[in-house]
């Protein structure tokens, strides 16, 4: 969250307070990179929380066996090399498109949609379009096995036979459940919304919503749980 924070919010400020609107092509690449791998990494993580709260509660008695140290160790490594890897392919392929329709975004930080438009190499385009079909479907298998996962956990919530103890199952559900929905449906919503009400000053208010508000919200979702904060 603090790694996507900072990959666009500084820059902008930056650009902001100095009345200006431009970046280097070397920092461009740099912050599409950073912002892609930081989310993607998200987005991961949280696929691997949600298969923890699953085994939490539906299985709590294997949860030593399926989620000790070394296989949390192992699940993290995937989850960054896979941010790793997907930022990378994104990134050098986009960058690697000759840009023939000026240099101008309209967005506050490098995106790839804003970028592609300046391409004129159709090939690239092409591979590029190919690279986020994979992507979607990627992005869409973790959805289905989240889905899957969180069907499963209220049905073992509901079968709790006391109140405390169902209490206790949902609050540990909440938060992930929270976050995990304001990062997909602001994702989501700022990608795949009509043309017909597209424009420059929604594009970027959206880019803002899903860029910087789930970011700036989850550490604070998440520490609603957290004895000590409720106690201040």
């Amino acid at each position: 969250d603090l790694g996507c924070i900072c990959t666009t919010v500084p820059k902008a400020m930056h650009n902001s307070l100095h009345n200006t609107t431009t970046i280097s092509y070397t920092g461009c690449a740099a912050q599409l990179f950073f912002f892609q791998f930081f989310i993607s990494a998200e987005f991961s993580l949280l696929t691997i929380m949600c298969y923890d709260r699953y085994v939490a509660i539906c299985k709590p008695l294997h949860y030593g066996t399926l989620l000790g140290s070394r296989a949390c160790a192992h699940m993290a490594a995937a989850a960054w090399a896979t941010g790793f890897l997907y930022s990378l392919l994104h990134t050098a392929n986009t960058f690697s498109l000759p840009l023939c329709q000026g240099n101008a975004l309209d967005q506050f930080f490098c995106e790839i949609p804003h970028i592609l438009k300046l391409s004129c190499s159709h090939s690239g385009y092409l591979r590029e379009t190919g690279l986020i079909v994979v992507s979607v479907c990627l992005g869409f298998g973790c959805f289905i096995f989240i889905v899957f996962s969180y069907v499963q956990i209220f049905r073992a919530v509901l079968r709790i036979p006391s109140q405390q103890g169902r209490h206790k199952a949902f609050s540990t559900c909440l938060p992930h459940l929270a976050v995990l929905s304001l990062f997909i449906s602001t994702g989501v919503f700022s990608n795949i919304k009509p043309p017909s009400i597209s424009s420059p000053s929604l594009d970027l208010a959206l880019s803002v919503l899903y860029s910087v508000v789930p970011p700036a919200l989850n550490p604070l979702i998440y520490s609603l749980r957290n004895q000590e904060l409720k106690d201040a």
